[in-house]
């Protein structure tokens, strides 16, 4: 711990220094990411026992290593947009890099003094973690926008517990961000690495996860954080596919889906589903797979997740409120998920978790069933983390300790019993609720009614920016089916 602590530090040290020459915390991250991955190559090149060559000799560290001045600069580009034109996880890392250190001595520095001086290609876990340290540390940056990729490594911890992934699973996250979740699903699945055969363990290294995620440079982020955690092979096959998994139905199935996708009101392209109904963005897509048309990101995400996911498979997805209560095409896609189905347990999050204002979310458990004359769904747990808590991302952050209940009262395979924050509901009661809403409190908050409860000034000033960030949010969603309707109709 000390170790990565230390090393942490000193990667933090050189944001510092490149932010004051004008490179962001994003790109410092993705300028490291390709000076790891070829220390890492050059590592495994000089290695005594199986050298490999990686990268091409033309791209190798040691170009950089025999450069200085205006040529290093020149040769670190040519370097970049070679490998950028390579398959496999060369060609996920290195997809459309560029230069942003344009400052030879600068990147002379993060060379010699920063990236040379440790050795990265171990395997995993010490310099996996520095790495998934240094990504969460840019997370809590307000000024970086990585926050909006990246979900609470205490909330992943406790749905994984949840989920139970094992080594004969496939794990996919459709909107993966830096990887945090299929990261986590690896580390559970592990627990029993040294009672695995060799099938078993080349399927947790090559085929166990696969990520996929639509901005480039988090697409890159997320290969080098598996890569570093002993996942993929740096010549083979990236387990990071850059794209929108919304465009279609890839084919596959995959035994357990997690997934935190990005929240926001309006899709990237045009849906349409099943009902023929048309909601109009930049471009069409055709989903027969999907049961409404919506150009809700998350009502559609969570359409494509329970097309990919297998039969008997299970899924755990964080979703804003809007998806529980919101009518229309959202109450239909509930009905339907109730019918067909096992939406076994619902976690309401307490605000304050993520780094994006405005987020109040849940995470929706659920299994996939043959299909069946009968609803799925039979009792629905609901976990209530959020009434009368108050959690902030740097002040008083949600740690994993705060979610232990939670993960002892639902974990699979044994009784579950009524709590003050835990209550079940059946699927008639669920069904006749007004829109199927499943945004069900019954907890008092005491903040309400007891001012000795009351929250601090800056906690309480925060949550109303999040309750008027969240309604202009549905409010957005309103004037954009209304504009859809209007379109469609012209």
């Amino acid at each position: 711990m000390a170790d990565t602590r230390r090393l942490v530090d000193k990667l933090w040290t050189y944001a510092g220094v490149l932010r004051d020459a004008g490179v962001g915390v994003l790109e410092y991250t993705e300028q490291l990411t390709y000076l790891l991955f070829l220390k890492m190559a050059h590592e495994r090149a000089h290695r005594p026992l199986k050298p490999e060559q990686i990268v091409p000799e033309e791209y190798s560290w040691q170009r950089l290593l025999d450069t200085e001045g205006v040529a290093l600069e020149t040769q670190y580009t040519l370097i970049l947009q070679g490998l950028g034109r390579q398959p496999g996880m060369l060609g996920t890392i290195f997809r459309k890099a560029q230069n942003r250190v344009q400052d030879p001595a600068i990147l002379k520095r993060l060379i010699h003094d920063l990236i040379n001086k440790e050795t990265w290609s171990g395997g995993g876990d010490l310099n996996g973690d520095a790495y998934e340290a240094l990504l969460s540390k840019g997370a809590s940056d307000k000024g970086s926008g990585a926050g909006q990729y990246f979900t609470p490594r205490s909330v992943i911890s406790a749905i994984v517990d949840v989920v139970r992934p094992t080594v004969e699973d496939t794990v996919v996250d459709p909107a993966c961000g830096t990887g945090g979740f299929l990261l986590g699903a690896h580390e559970y699945a592990s627990q029993d690495a040294a009672r695995m055969n060799p099938e078993q363990r080349q399927h947790l290294k090559a085929s166990f996860v696969h990520g996929v995620e639509i901005v480039d440079g988090t697409a890159r982020l997320a290969a080098m954080n598996l890569l570093l955690h002993g996942m993929g092979d740096a010549k083979g096959k990236s387990l990071i596919e850059v794209k929108d998994a919304l465009i279609d139905d890839p084919g596959r199935r995959w035994s357990v889906v997690l997934a935190n996708p990005p929240f926001g009101t309006k899709s990237s392209i045009t849906m349409v589903g099943a009902d023929s109904k048309e909601a109009r963005e930049d471009r069409e897509v055709e989903r027969h797979d999907f049961v409404v048309t919506t150009s809700n990101k998350q009502l559609n995400f969570l359409q494509h997740i329970m097309t990919i996911l297998d039969i008997n498979g299970r899924a755990a997805v964080v979703l804003p409120d809007n998806v529980l209560f919101e009518g229309g095409v959202g109450e239909a896609l509930r009905r339907r998920l109730l019918d067909d189905f096992d939406l076994h347990t619902i976690l309401r999050l307490p605000t304050g978790v993520f780094y994006a204002q405005g987020v109040k979310a849940n995470v929706l458990f659920f299994d996939k069933k043959p299909a069946s004359e009968t609803p799925w769904t039979t009792r629905t747990w609901v976990y209530d983390l959020r009434t009368n808590q108050h959690f902030t991302p740097k002040k008083n952050p949600l740690t994993r300790g705060h979610l232990d209940d939670f993960v002892q009262s639902a974990k699979p395979g044994q009784p579950r019993e009524e709590s003050e924050r835990f209550r079940s509901f059946t699927y008639d009661q669920l069904i006749t609720r007004d829109k199927v809403n499943l945004d069900i409190i019954w907890l008092r908050d005491e903040s309400l009614e007891d001012l000795d409860h009351l929250p601090a000034p800056d906690v309480i000033a925060r949550e109303i920016v999040e309750d008027l960030t969240a309604a202009l949010e549905e409010f957005a969603a309103v004037a954009d089916a209304l504009e859809a309707k209007e379109t469609s109709e012209a």
